[in-house]
């Protein structure tokens, strides 16, 4: 408990961010002995200044801690910090990722498969019932489903998901002692159960306009595919599909009619090839290459059997990691790039790994 005080501690430092948080904590070998370091220790790190460093020296921050985790330990909330084990692996490697999370939940912030459902605030008849199809669509392939809580495609998802018993995660923007837009306060309830509810901020913040896009950066990361169901050019959704493939994750639009303002940031990203078009779960799962969890079983063990020893190596590392560089396993087996290469291109004939953007690697 006592090192969650520090953890939780450290993020209400003002201006710390996240980098300067892991700057800190690496520079000072551990989140405790960053408030235990001398002001001229604090001075030499990077993004740390005067201010900051006095601000670290006084300890203000220890005592709002305590008072949060009091709230955390009376509602059953969980902090997450980016050293522990339970942390978002899928988030854990961006630089920019919140150096704590707090979540409120039973769904696995690790499963197997996550999908963000993303759109406009003010969707279409046509757009409503797409996302309802989405998501019946998608319950065979085991995922989780994640959004914003927001009004419009985010609340249609979370929805869709409890009447089908899918588990389905809101990342907010705002603290969890409250639940915005209020009008969603019973789905926000009903998630708890089959799902959950996830933020950075601590329990006080307040759901303050720039906050909401910071959020996206969260859902873009927790997830492996995200699906914007109708948004105009320039939106949350949009903020959300860019980070995404920043991220090199998959990204999907459906399309609509031409001029249909709708439609017009997803026909974009379609256009410009910054989305795969999805017209069904069904095409989402052919590019994903998922199978129903019954038959990938069955084809995974198939193929294991074939393998050679160091590409079951290599199959044991991505199985821990969401994406892995070629650099960091040609150094794991003590292989030249080159090898390494060839090592996974024999991986993707057989259908077990598939490339993406810059040299990473992840199973199929």
């Amino acid at each position: 408990m006592e090192d969650l005080l520090y953890k939780v501690a450290i993020t209400l430092i003002p201006s710390v961010g996240p980098v300067t948080t892991r700057n800190l904590v690496s520079y000072c070998g551990g989140v405790r002995a960053v408030f235990e370091a001398r002001r001229r220790e604090l001075l030499k790190i990077p993004g740390v200044g005067p201010l900051t460093a006095e601000n670290i020296i006084n300890q203000n921050v220890l005592g709002q801690a305590e008072e949060e985790l009091r709230f955390l330990e009376d509602n059953g909330i969980q902090a997450l910090f980016y050293l522990d084990e339970s942390y978002p692996r899928r988030l854990r490697h961006y630089p920019d990722s919140p150096a704590v999370l707090y979540y409120k939940g039973q769904a696995n912030l690790n499963a197997e498969r996550i999908v963000a459902i993303v759109g406009t605030r003010r969707p279409s008849i046509h757009g409503i019932h797409t996302c309802e199809e989405l998501v019946e669509g998608l319950k065979p392939y085991g995922v989780v489903i994640i959004s914003g809580l927001a009004y419009g495609i985010d609340i249609t998802a979370h929805r869709r998901c409890l009447n089908l018993g899918i588990p389905t995660i809101g990342v907010l923007g705002h603290g969890l002692r409250r639940i915005y837009p209020p009008q969603h306060r019973q789905v926000a309830l009903g998630m708890v159960q089959n799902g959950g509810l996830l933020s950075e901020y601590p329990s006080h913040t307040l759901p303050d306009r720039e906050h909401f896009p910071m959020r996206n950066r969260i859902i873009a990361g927790l997830c492996d595919a995200l699906i914007v169901v109708e948004t105009r050019r320039k939106g949350g959704s949009m903020i959300s599909a860019h980070i995404a493939n920043d991220y090199n994750k998959d990204v999907f639009a459906v399309p609509g009619r031409i001029k249909d303002t709708c439609s017009e940031g997803c026909n974009h990203l379609i256009k410009i090839h910054k989305a795969a078009l999805a017209e069904s779960a069904a095409d989402v799962a052919y590019i994903m290459r998922w199978e129903e969890p019954g038959n990938q079983k069955a084809i995974q063990q198939q193929l294991f059997v074939e393998l050679t020893e160091a590409e079951k190596i290599v199959v044991d590392l991505l199985n821990q990691y969401e994406a892995i560089g070629i650099d960091q396993l040609s150094g794991a087996l003590q292989l030249a790039n080159s090898q390494m290469a060839s090592l996974l291109l024999e991986l993707e004939f057989k259908g077990i790994v598939r490339a993406l953007p810059g040299k990473r690697y992840v199973l199929v």
